[in-house]
């Protein structure tokens, strides 16, 4: 599957699959975002401010989910990194 976890510009993203949800998550200065989808990997990406926090948008596309990821760590995001595992998320 991959590797789980990568860092890279003070920034750790870690990907995990629960029963329902395949989850992105970022970690950066006490600021968090995430991004999840359904553990079939063909809905709408949901990024949220945490792992169990309110939804706050829904993208068909990876980029996208990334975009506003890195907006609520306050970062480019080109400077996010990401893990094998979660590189075929988004529609």
């Amino acid at each position: 599957m991959g590797e789980r976890e990568a860092s890279a510009n003070g920034i750790t993203a870690r990907y995990e699959e629960t029963e329902t949800e395949r989850l992105l998550t970022f970690q950066s200065d006490g600021n968090a975002a995430a991004i999840a989808q359904n553990i079939e990997g063909y809905a709408m990406l949901k990024v949220r401010p945490s792992a169990d926090g309110d939804e706050l948008e829904r993208y068909y596309g990876f980029e996208m989910a990334l975009d506003h990821a890195a907006e609520l760590l306050g970062v480019s995001p080109h400077d996010l990194p990401i893990p094998d595992a979660a590189s075929d998320m988004g529609m």
